[in-house]
């Protein structure tokens, strides 16, 4: 199959200057679909792979006022609804006055968009857009200076970049081309040989890690852990610089023995691994489950208080490893 300049991918998100995603001063590349149900992501307009709706309540101007959307939906899928209180700022919170405003039936809505090209708001839009590799660059390259004074680079992230093998891998390779420095974020949840096509083009590798046990992992995620670990083995392997990232997320894999768990295997892998970002639960992405069809539970605790954080921070680090909190 081709993977050129014109190889095209579903692309969510662009984010620049980002300092959380690998050294320096990066851009990242969201890509959309992953085959992972976590309930807590943060994400979650990334998990599925089509182009999806939005509809963020906060943001509609009302029926009264606009309206334009009521009549576009071929599939009848959005009526008018009673009035809500509305943050002027925008914000998902509710705030200031009230309109009256529109409700979406999602068992109708087929996410053709057609609702979205109306709405003067933004209160209806898309997430995902389709693009090629070539329009990525032309879009990445400009951030060229940031990266260069500050050892960045780009990052491929997801969702889960490598459900989008062909675009990940053509988009790899053009940004080693152009010269950048390259970081991959991924699950690891894909077949060797797809994993193994990545590492000419890859400089560091960002492995998301959530549970040893796989009853566990299969329980939250909906996957086996297997491909995951034989993914982390086989890079170690070859000599893959990579970070591991274990997102900490309370009454799941918190404790001290499951943490013990996970700093026994990240020691397995050997001097591959530079550094283990431990990621605290944050509740940052719950509002946007309400804006998109709803995909399954959703996962809200409290956020896990820093003396504990730092507790399984000694934990990891009893094996030798270098953990930092972010």
């Amino acid at each position: 199959m081709d993977r050129g300049p014109s190889t095209v991918g579903t692309v969510y998100d662009i984010q620049g200057f980002s300092v959380q995603d690998g050294p320096g001063i990066r851009t990242t590349v969201f890509l959309k679909g992953c085959p992972l149900r976590c309930p807590w992501c943060h994400s979650p307009e990334s998990q599925r792979f089509h182009i999806q709706l939005s509809w963020q309540r906060s943001k509609c101007v009302g029926t009264q006022e606009c309206g334009l959307c009521l009549d576009r939906c071929p599939k009848s899928a959005i009526s008018a609804a009673g009035s809500e209180p509305v943050d002027p700022a925008g914000n998902d919170a509710a705030g200031g006055g009230a309109v009256a405003t529109i409700d979406v039936d999602w068992s109708r809505c087929d996410d053709c968009g057609v609702c979205a090209e109306v709405c003067p708001a933004g209160a209806l839009s898309m997430w995902g857009k389709r693009q090629t590799v070539q329009e990525v660059l032309e879009r990445v390259v400009k951030d060229r200076p940031f990266f260069e004074r500050s050892g960045g680079g780009v990052t491929i992230s997801g969702g889960e970049p490598l459900s989008q093998a062909d675009f990940t891998l053509a988009l790899l390779a053009a940004l080693k081309q152009a010269g950048l420095h390259t970081a991959l974020d991924t699950t690891g949840y894909a077949p060797w040989a797809v994993v193994e096509e990545t590492l000419p083009y890859t400089d560091l590798y960002l492995l998301d890690l959530k549970a040893v046990d796989p009853d566990a992992h299969r329980a939250a995620t909906g996957v086996d852990n297997a491909p995951i670990f034989e993914s982390a083995r086989a890079l170690a392997a070859r000599g893959a610089r990579m970070q591991v990232r274990i997102p900490l997320i309370p009454r799941f894999n918190d404790g001290r023995e499951t943490v013990q768990e996970m700093g026994r295997f990240v020691s397995s892998l050997g001097p591959a691994v530079t550094v283990v970002q431990l990621l605290p639960y944050h509740a940052m992405g719950v509002s946007k489950w309400d804006r998109i069809r709803p995909q399954g539970p959703v996962f809200e605790a409290q956020t896990i208080p820093e003396d504990r954080v730092a507790g399984l921070k000694a934990v990891l680090e009893q094996w030798g490893l270098s953990v930092q909190v972010h």
